[in-house]
């Protein structure tokens, strides 16, 4: 089909475009993942816990999500998280070598995005509150600061040694991404603040990641797991809006994975919401997506809570999906 600039519109499946996808668990039931299939989905972004990262037990995975018609597109095992690494504290050599083995084990299986992000102490919630029957999150930066903040650990940790604490572990782990030929992704901080609970946060902003992006050398390896939700919630203070960010790094094959998720306004105070009834046009985000060619996966984030839906939020997560392929197909008839 011809669009209006005479470029032929690109089918939703081809590989040049983005990847309507889903974050399923590794131990996700038959039933989940036939759901999965029921619903038009054929990529999924694996959370894989804390489980063996070697590349014989992610093949089992992978093969058995193969058997629904779920490709895995990107992964992410929670290791990084630990606080050896994140704080630098004795050990993380340890527990850096086995995210190393999981990078590798992604290299093998052709699965071309591992994930991670760098904010211990976080705390995303102050409350939920009822919107239209479901429950949303709630974030007001008041009551963060005057009734949830305390000191989590026995000391602060100032901005510049998160920074090196960060530096080392990308040091550690590019290099072996770029054998592997994996690229990983890395998530802003949510919310987008500069301290909570004694302890910095560094990629509350554009300029957060042009440091990052500095210290990565010019690696291939590095990029962005560009959260939409995060960056709108911050507003003005990100330096760089969403579709600026998008053109930027979007535009240079530095986003490697999306968030898709709206929220009621930015900070102080937001509420997340569904798709189409946040204060940001989603349509037009998918648009941008398009503009810059991305042709990873995009993700709902944060799925409503519907009454009687189940544990793993089949309903929620259907009506976000659907929606976004609406967003998609109309993308694909203006950009091509």
């Amino acid at each position: 089909m011809e669009t209006g600039d005479s470029r032929t519109r690109i089918d939703e499946f081809d590989p040049g475009n983005l990847k309507i996808a889903h974050i399923v668990p590794w131990n996700a039931s038959d039933d989940d993942l036939l759901f999965w299939k029921q619903i038009g989905l054929r990529w999924v972004r694996l959370e894989y816990g804390r489980e063996d990262p070697n590349v014989d037990a992610l093949r089992k995975v992978q093969e058995r999500f193969a058997g629904y018609g779920l490709q895995i597109y990107s992964a992410r095992h929670d290791i990084y998280r630990s606080l050896r690494i994140q704080l630098g504290q004795e050990g993380r050599d340890e527990d850096i070598e086995i995210f190393q083995v999981f990078v590798r084990s992604l290299g093998e299986l052709g699965i071309s995005v591992g994930l991670y992000d760098f904010h211990p102490a976080n705390t995303y919630t102050t409350d939920r509150v009822e919107r239209q029957g479901d429950i949303p999150r709630e974030f007001k930066l008041d009551d963060f600061r005057n009734k949830i903040e305390k000191q989590q650990f026995d000391r602060e940790y100032p901005a510049e040694e998160m920074w090196e604490h960060y530096t080392y572990f990308v040091k550690a782990v590019l290099p072996v991404a770029e054998e592997a030929g994996v690229r990983l992704g890395l998530h802003p901080d949510d919310p987008p603040l500069a301290m909570m609970n004694g302890v910095a946060k560094l990629f509350i902003d554009y300029d957060g990641y042009r440091r990052a992006e500095e210290i990565a050398g010019g690696s291939e390896s590095w990029g962005l797991k560009f959260c939409v939700g995060t960056w709108i919630e911050g507003g003005e203070g990100m330096g760089k809006d969403v579709f600026e960010m998008i053109a930027d790094f979007g535009g240079r094959g530095k986003i490697l994975d999306v968030d898709f998720r709206n929220v009621s306004g930015p900070m102080p105070h937001f509420v997340e919401t569904f798709l189409g009834d946040g204060y940001v046009d989603m349509y037009q985000v998918m648009k941008a997506l398009r503009q810059v060619e991305y042709s990873s996966g995009i993700v709902p984030d944060h799925i409503p809570e519907l009454e009687g839906d189940d544990k793993v939020r089949r309903a929620g997560a259907a009506y976000c999906i659907a929606y976004m392929q609406a967003l998609l197909r109309r993308a694909n008839e203006e950009v091509g």
